[in-house]
């Protein structure tokens, strides 16, 4: 006899909002996950039931579940080609993070916020820079991408910031077209201190700052072009440095950013 997630899961199938209704009326799990690891709205949203996707997201339905091949209901949404569902489910996970966000901006200002990763020791190799976890801060194959990069910012020339050196492949690539100054803001204690002994600080146009870029904004002057890429931070540490852009960056300048914040799906 089928349990009442699989029963959901077959209401989502078939687009039978009433049925669903009542299953989650009488106690079915809206989180559920059935033998191919997909839930409910999954199932709903694979098929462009865009009622029934409304109506278990307001069932409390996790908009962002992931099945065991990292899709979320709005990936098999848009792999349909079900525009509407998949509409319905990205407006439900900007209102859920906005929400998230301000909770996470109140709590932050509370002082109960603090990172681990500058606490934390790294390890370094030729190809690659790990936290203590085993994690990749930065590996050799994002090489090509800090050259795209660099090209970008330095594009007009002049005054250039980098905010997070990690293995040096960005500032490497941005010395290649001779920035008029070349500022890096690096807060990691070791990676400063490797900087140092592979001679950052020597270099004519280099001026590194060390410290979390968000103490040390009042050091900072405007740029003709900006690259940040920073580790251990989250979306609420890139959102906050977007809204001190309009000073830092210069009129006509160039912006650029890398995080694996979203590496998964969208």
């Amino acid at each position: 006899m089928e349990t009442e997630g699989e029963q959901l899961c077959e209401a989502a199938r078939n687009g039978d909002v009433a049925k669903a209704k009542a299953l989650v009326e009488s106690g079915a799990d809206v989180s559920f996950f059935d033998s191919d690891g997909l839930t409910p709205l999954m199932h709903a949203a694979k098929l462009g039931h865009t009622d029934l996707v409304k109506a278990l997201l307001e069932a409390g339905a996790p908009w962002n579940a992931l099945s065991p091949s990292n899709q979320s209901a709005g990936d098999f949404a848009m792999d349909s080609g079900h525009q509407e569902a998949y509409e319905a489910l990205l407006n439900a996970g900007i209102q859920a993070e906005l929400i998230l966000g301000t909770i996470a901006r109140k709590t932050k200002k509370n002082g109960d916020f603090e990172g681990d990763y500058l606490e934390d020791r790294v390890t370094f190799s030729e190809d690659k820079l790990m936290d203590s976890d085993s994690k990749a801060v930065m590996m050799a194959w994002e090489k090509p991408l800090m050259e795209a990069h660099a090209k970008a910012v330095c594009s007009g020339g002049g005054n250039v910031l980098n905010v997070g050196f990690g293995m040096g492949l960005v500032d490497t690539a941005i010395q290649q077209y001779g920035p008029t100054t070349h500022t890096i803001i690096e807060a990691h204690q070791e990676v400063y201190a490797r900087m140092l002994r592979t001679g950052w600080d020597k270099k004519d146009n280099v001026k590194i700052i060390f410290g979390r870029w968000q103490d040390v904004l009042s050091q900072l002057e405007s740029y003709d072009g900006i690259f940040f890429d920073t580790y251990g931070e989250y979306y609420e540490d890139l959102r906050e440095f977007h809204q001190h852009l309009p000073k830092l960056l210069k009129p006509g300048g160039i912006y650029s950013f890398f995080n694996g914040l979203c590496g998964g799906n969208i």
